[in-house]
């Protein structure tokens, strides 16, 4: 019973960061029907946001997690700005390709900056509970907190507020919500601005947990969270939430009980075998289109 519950937190700390970095992608999706195949990079800027506020700066845990939330909220936009905007009406095949760049830039700018691993300083106490085998620490319980904060605070603003309501009416009909009156522009950058900081508190969350960073840390976690986002139905936020969660649960239960190098492949066939049976997701829904 023990081991179970240990691996059910260690299962909630890991989806809980997958299901932040899901958002990014889910929410610029339903805005745009584009996938921001830089988001996982964007994590990456998020971690080292964190290295750099804890290193250099000597900020403690809520200063740190609010620069990266910021610092990647306001990269999130001027990449909007500069490269994806001039291509809304372009082929999306071109918006792709710019955010496969986007990335590549990414990762090897901080490559110049800083070509080796860093270790992020512990912006916690290492305050650790034992309850027999059961372990769990105050950092552990801080991620899943905290995440499931963020997440509650993200599906209150688009279901409740006057912005999310813009955001559901763009989601819906991008031509038509200019003429109701809707800043289609800021509500766009509003959401890259949203996605992209949860990406930026992942990033911190998960350089504390797994403290060894580096430029190419978000290439694999960035695929497993568009996984998660594809699994519980890509455009649909909470669908995104339960994705990063199955997902986390999955990679741990796979690792408990087989050699960990099966994570990855069980990850990704994962996605194949849900393609084939519900391509839509968990909860996505399939879109008539009228001809």
């Amino acid at each position: 019973m023990f081991y179970i519950i240990q691996q059910t937190l260690n299962a909630l700390q890991l989806g809980s960061i997958y299901a932040l970095i899901a958002l990014g992608y889910t929410m610029v999706y339903g805005i745009l029907t584009m996938i921001n195949f830089a988001h996982g990079d964007l994590f990456m800027v998020g971690a080292f946001l964190c290295f750099v506020a804890a290193t250099f700066f000597h900020m403690s845990f809520i200063p740190a997690l609010l620069l990266s939330i910021l610092g990647t909220a306001l990269l999130g936009v001027v990449i909007e700005k500069f490269a994806y905007k001039p291509l809304r009406q372009a082929p999306r095949v071109s918006a792709i390709i710019t955010a496969l760049g986007v990335g590549i830039f990414l990762e090897n700018f901080t490559l110049a900056l800083n070509p080796y691993p860093r270790f992020i300083p512990p912006l916690v106490c290492n305050l650790t509970w034992t309850f027999g085998e059961l372990s769990f620490s105050l950092l552990q319980v801080m991620i899943i907190t905290l995440s499931v904060i963020l997440m509650l605070l993200l599906d209150f603003t688009v279901r409740r507020t006057m912005v999310g309501m813009a955001m559901r009416a763009i989601s819906w009909d991008k031509s038509v919500a200019p003429l109701m009156g809707i800043p289609v522009n800021r509500i766009i950058s509003a959401t890259f601005a949203i996605g992209t900081g949860l990406g930026g508190a992942a990033g911190m969350m998960y350089g504390l947990a797994y403290p060894v960073i580096d430029p190419y840390m978000g290439i694999m976690v960035g695929w497993k969270a568009f996984i998660s986002a594809v699994v519980g139905g890509i455009g649909n936020i909470r669908g995104a939430m339960i994705g990063g969660f199955i997902l986390g649960a999955v990679e741990i239960l796979v690792a408990a009980f087989f050699p960990s190098t099966y994570r990855d492949f069980v990850a990704f066939a994962l996605l194949l075998v849900l393609l084939i049976f519900r391509p839509h997701g968990i909860l996505g829904k399939p879109h008539a289109q009228k001809v």
